[in-house]
């Protein structure tokens, strides 16, 4: 699937990215003539820090995020999503912080599904090698320590809410409605699919190892076509780094997947599944999960959409109260009485 490292990130990444460069332990630095740093702490988080560079490069993503989430939304309705999500920007980052910081108190090693996740990231780019996605990475700007960082740090919170915050949030269904009705213009979306796969690799494989996999593949096209459940067959035998999540790929437009892949499912109805699919790095099987029009799409088709947002959101934050008094939090306020930037570090909890 030949999509760009960073639509991919935002497919398979979530919001990694929006997360690049969190609160480096050691700030960042900047020497002027005379040898004076000018690099500015704006909050410390216990033990951690984050810097002005850290907030600018924050500002600077969540402008990509409102692009991505309301991308056919007008510039007024951008701005006032951006200035909305502003106002809490330093906050998410030091939530942000705090989160990663529970995961390595729980001992929560990520390591494994980090490495997985950049693979797949570089087969979905249909690079041939670690090394190659590196230097796509950095060719856009970031990084390559600051990437992996922020998909390390994005996979530790998102087990710290699953495990440790989000075990007693219960979504209603007029949380979902209410959230839906506030944010219409969100779901105005060009036609998408919802996709899932199950994945064999044959990168570096033998003429003979690709034929068994190859065989490996026929026989799970072969056990779908008698019934057998796609999701519990992605746990059980697909090697992309979704195969715990029942190999669920995320929604995908046109122009974000490879000709090969493109044609293909966008010809496919809701819960039809492909044949076995050949690409340069292995052997794909793929689900459409859901086929959504073009429009204003329908509070049942982004319900689950809309429960995962607020569930990766509300136990964040009901944590984050819950432990406030064993949290050692200053920031620099300096900004908030003069300045162009005083409103931008205002921030509460």
């Amino acid at each position: 699937m030949g999509k760009s490292v960073k639509k991919i990130a935002w497919t398979l990444l979530g919001v990694a990215l929006a997360w690049a460069a969190p609160a480096a332990t050691h700030a960042q630095t900047k020497a002027q003539g005379n040898g004076k740093v000018i690099e500015e702490i704006i909050a410390r988080v216990n033990n951690e820090i984050i810097t002005l560079s850290d907030y600018e490069k924050a500002q600077a993503q969540l402008h990509e995020e409102v692009d991505h989430d309301c991308s056919t939304c007008t510039s007024d309705r951008k701005e006032a999503m951006y200035a909305e999500r502003q106002k809490n920007l330093l906050r998410d980052e030091i939530d942000q912080q705090l989160l990663v910081q529970r995961g390595k108190d729980m001992g929560i090693s990520v390591e494994a599904d980090v490495i997985k996740q950049l693979d797949q990231v570089r087969q979905q780019n249909n690079l041939a090698s670690m090394e190659d996605l590196q230097k796509a990475v950095e060719g856009q700007g970031l990084s390559w320590d600051e990437y992996k960082r922020s998909i390390r740090n994005n996979l530790l919170t998102q087990e710290v809410i699953r495990k440790d915050a989000g075990a007693r949030v219960d979504i209603g269904h007029e949380d979902v409605k209410k959230y839906y009705d506030e944010h219409k213009e969100e779901f105005i979306r060009p036609e998408s699919v919802l996709l899932a796969d199950i994945f064999l690799n044959t990168d570096a494989k033998t003429p003979d190892e690709i034929a068994v996999i190859q065989k490996k593949a026929n026989d799970l096209d072969a056990r779908l076509k008698k019934g057998e459940d796609f999701a519990e067959l992605a746990k059980r035998n697909s090697e992309g780094p979704t195969a715990k999540n029942g190999g669920d790929l995320g929604a995908f437009e046109r122009g974000q997947l490879s000709k090969q892949i493109e044609d293909t499912v966008f010809a496919m109805k809701k819960n039809d599944i492909s044949d076995v699919i050949q690409t340069k790095t292995g052997f794909e099987i793929i689900k459409v999960l859901d086929h959504y029009d073009a429009g204003q799409q329908p509070m049942e088709k982004v319900e689950n959409e809309i429960m995962n947002h607020i569930y990766g959101e509300t136990p964040a934050r009901a944590w984050i109260s819950a432990t406030k008094t064993s949290r050692n939090i200053t920031m620099n306020t300096k900004r908030n009485s003069s300045g162009p930037n005083r409103c931008c570090w205002q921030t509460s909890f």
